[in-house]
């Protein structure tokens, strides 16, 4: 950008901050995933009509734009890999509103998730979708890269309690698209493919989202095998027995020992896996539902099974899971988190894949996620300044995607794909598939000003680490 650009954007900004020392723009240049890109200029302001009017600047001057949240990311979403201007939405915190009523939340993009989560539970409701960094990430970064979590297995994404969007589009247009309603058929769904466009298709200021009352009961479940594989087959079992828990989450030994020498909490560390099974609903129902899954377990070799008596013990138990990323980053400091995702009926034959990939490629790899939907989360611990171990990273997190591909899953089940998970779009999609995406961002965005780098490879493109 030209200093004449950065005149022209001090005027359209009346009412926030126009940051451009290299201080503040390097503390913009990074997320939670790999690389630094230094944007041009950080513009920070809580009106609408001002990022509209910067957007409509942008494009007619071909100026990259990003949008960003807290930039937890761990895909590349936020970075401004081309310069240009980043546009800190994490300001635009002002609005929380809870309808009763109508079972909807009206937000901005810059409120946390987890004060959704509060101010929803203090009316007795429920808004499902639960990203791990639910207490630091922003909603306007979850709609963007469609978060899930763990309880997506019994309540799905995000994208499926939108159901209203104010968007400013490309072109510096302010639309709105879906509504309050749940049921809404007018025309192409404009909302769902904007979740998960992961900004490359417009910045989004405002969402509604859908409520549901909070389920009356629930009740945890540990247990514990003595191998990865039945473990996996245990998640199967459960499922096809017509049980469905809010959460079912796996644990292999290596994110156990680590929890345990972060912070001891008795779990066995001589267990090759434990699953951690949330059930919600009736009272009834549930109690029920914890002897099936207990017996079902045992009947694919679980050693043992835990069910908690009381809620600091039910809360010890899922402080165990919160703990794996925090632990594991101990042993060495650099974390690649992945999250391909597998049929449910592929969980035991991804997992022996795994154990063969980190065996291979002598890496350290560590696998937990939120395996009820088959969305495992393998991360390899390691350190990005040696280089000939780095080799074998890349190599290792490319054969994760090719093993998730091959067995009928998906590069991404909640992390998105950004820049690190770009040049393997076409072994999912297909050149066809791939081209029809272009064709849309394309047609919504004909100078590519919005999120450029992003989804899409670029020519020559491969994954890198260092």
């Amino acid at each position: 950008m030209t200093s004449a650009h950065i005149e022209e954007v001090i005027n359209i900004v009346k009412t926030g901050n126009v940051l451009t020392s290299e201080s503040d723009r390097f503390s913009y240049s990074f997320d939670g995933s790999f690389g630094t890109f230094l944007p041009d200029v950080v513009i920070q302001t809580k009106s609408v009509e001002e990022l509209a009017a910067l957007v409509k600047f942008a494009n007619r001057e071909k100026i990259p734009v990003y949008p960003r949240g807290q930039s937890t990311c761990l895909s590349g979403g936020p970075l401004p890999v081309h310069g240009g201007m980043v546009f800190d939405l994490s300001v635009l915190d002002d609005l929380l509103e809870i309808n009763e009523e109508d079972l909807i939340a009206v937000v901005s993009p810059g409120v946390l998730t987890a004060n959704i989560h509060k101010a929803a539970e203090q009316k007795g409701l429920f808004y499902p979708p639960d990203p791990s960094s639910s207490h630091v990430s922003t909603i306007g970064g979850n709609l963007a890269e469609n978060s899930g979590g763990p309880r997506g297995l019994k309540y799905g994404v995000t994208k499926d309690y939108v159901i209203g969007l104010e968007v400013i589009t490309p072109e510096g247009e302010i639309i709105k698209t879906g509504g309050r309603t749940v049921k809404n058929v007018t025309g192409y769904d404009l909302t769902k493919l904007i979740v998960g466009s992961e900004g490359t298709l417009g910045i989004i200021t405002k969402a509604v989202l859908r409520l549901l009352p909070k389920p009356p009961a629930s009740e945890t479940v540990m247990a514990v095998f003595d191998s990865l594989i039945d473990a996996g087959s245990a998640i199967s079992k459960i499922l096809s027995a017509g049980i469905l828990p809010s959460k079912m989450e796996l644990m292999d030994q290596a994110s156990i020992i680590a929890v345990e020498n972060y912070e001891p909490l008795g779990l066995p560390v001589d267990a090759e896996a434990i699953i951690l099974i949330e059930l919600d609903g009736h009272p009834a129902a549930v109690k029920d539902e914890v002897q099936q899954v207990s017996r079902l377990c045992k009947s694919v070799g679980a050693r043992d099974i835990r069910i908690p008596q009381n809620a600091v013990e039910k809360a010890e138990i899922w402080k165990a899971r919160k703990l794996v990323s925090p632990a594991i980053v101990r042993i060495k400091p650099t974390k690649i988190s992945e999250d391909a995702t597998v049929p449910r009926s592929k969980i035991p034959e991804m997992c022996a894949k795994l154990q063969e990939i980190r065996d291979r490629y002598r890496v350290h790899l560590v696998v937990f996620g939120h395996a009820g939907d088959g969305n495992l989360h393998p991360n390899i611990i390691c350190d990005k300044s040696d280089r000939e171990e780095m080799r074998r990273v890349e190599q290792a997190v490319a054969e994760i995607f090719k093993a998730a591909i091959e067995l009928g899953g998906t590069l991404s089940g909640e992390h998105g794909i950004g820049t690190m998970k770009a040049p393997f779009m076409e072994m999912e999609l297909g050149a066809i598939g791939l081209d029809m995406m272009k064709r849309i961002k394309k047609v919504w965005d004909p100078n590519n000003i919005m999120n450029p780098g992003k989804i899409f490879p670029e020519p020559g493109q491969k994954l890198e680490l260092s």
